[in-house]
């Protein structure tokens, strides 16, 4: 009797030590590049960033068991080599041989961004990966089999206890992990950031193409996060398959019919194919759209777009020249961002 109650009392103090807070997160500090805006909302304010915290959204994001048969992880259509967009694909795969019904855009500055997807359909970072998590033809999971399958790895209680103080595993803390790693990834310094600071030079074209672009593109795609992340129609045609009227479907508004987020030029020569819906294979496709392409008539066009761009072809040489310096390869290979998560001991 005596050395069951023993046992008892020992197993009980195991519980206790296992969700007793542990000494604590190491807090880190966002930082915004020089020269940049301050985001309009701090996505931290209420999820402060810390390295355990960023590590655990790191394995969560590479983590193939957020979906329902383990093959399709956040970082299946979130490529770090591809500027965490969709590499070379219009449509991702998903679950049970479907694809998505829209182009996947970079996962890279989104703590400037004030609405999440092509139609703005999500107004928080944290909320954003249940779409995805959820969605029949995405990862087809729900969030009770995701945190069951979670609770039965050890590592997971580990990261959980090491960013949160205790090992407890729910969807809040999960979303919270994965908003912190997602909105951790800055590119801010690709050559056109190098230029700026003064450490590098354009070449002849490049600079013509960034003079013409200043003149012509940057209304909509404002530097330097290079997007104004508004909504608007630039005269593509409705696809029949798809029959896709973007900001409208979260509206209920005519006057958003055909409109859809403005995406950033950051990354742009990685990122393709182009549009909300992939269907342009090149950034030349890109640019004969913009000065041949638009459909004038449709009448929630931009008002910016309604006598197309008259581009030539050495100008339209130039802006691809310059387009080409967006390109981040620092982003692109920072093991900080790749697969491999640090663990911690506490």
């Amino acid at each position: 009797m005596i050395s069951l109650c023993a046992g008892i009392a020992l197993f009980s103090l195991f519980i206790s030590a296992g969700n007793k807070p542990g000494p604590g997160p190491t807090y880190l500090q966002f930082k915004i590049p020089a020269g940049w805006p301050k985001p309009a909302t701090d996505i931290f304010a209420k999820n402060r960033l810390s390295e355990e915290g960023f590590q655990l959204g790191k394995k969560l994001f590479y983590d193939g068991r957020l979906s329902k048969d383990g093959n399709f992880p956040c970082a299946g259509c979130h490529q770090q080599f591809g500027a965490f967009a969709s590499y070379d694909h219009d449509f991702s795969h998903g679950y049970n041989n479907t694809f998505t019904t829209r182009n996947a855009p970079g996962l890279f500055n989104l703590a400037w961004m004030p609405a999440m997807h092509w139609d703005g359909g999500v107004n928080h970072i944290e909320v954003q990966p249940l779409s995805p998590i959820t969605a029949p033809n995405e990862m087809a999971e729900n969030l009770d089999s995701v945190l069951r399958k979670l609770r039965k790895d050890t590592t997971y209680l580990r990261l959980f206890k090491a960013a949160f103080g205790t090992p407890e595993i729910n969807s809040q803390r999960m979303l919270k992990a994965l908003a912190q790693f997602t909105g951790s990834i800055v590119s801010s310094n690709s050559k056109y950031d190098k230029v700026q600071r003064g450490e590098a030079s354009f070449t002849p074209g490049e600079l013509n193409g960034y003079n013409f672009f200043k003149a012509n593109c940057a209304s909509c795609h404002k530097e330097p996060l290079f997007t104004d992340y508004s909504f608007r129609n630039n005269g593509l045609a409705v696809s029949p398959f798809l029959n896709d009227y973007g900001r409208m479907k979260i509206t209920g508004n005519k006057a958003d019919s055909l409109k859809f987020k403005v995406p950033s030029l950051r990354n742009v020569a990685l990122t393709f194919p182009y549009m909300h819906d992939g269907r342009l294979y090149s950034l030349g496709a890109v640019i004969d759209h913009y000065r041949s392409g638009i459909i004038t008539t449709q009448p929630t066009l931009d008002p910016l777009l309604v006598n197309r761009v008259t581009i030539s072809n050495k100008e339209k040489n130039d802006l691809i020249y310059f387009l080409n310096t967006l390109t981040d390869t620092t982003m692109t290979h920072d093991p900080r961002f790749s697969e491999k998560v640090t663990y911690f001991s506490h």
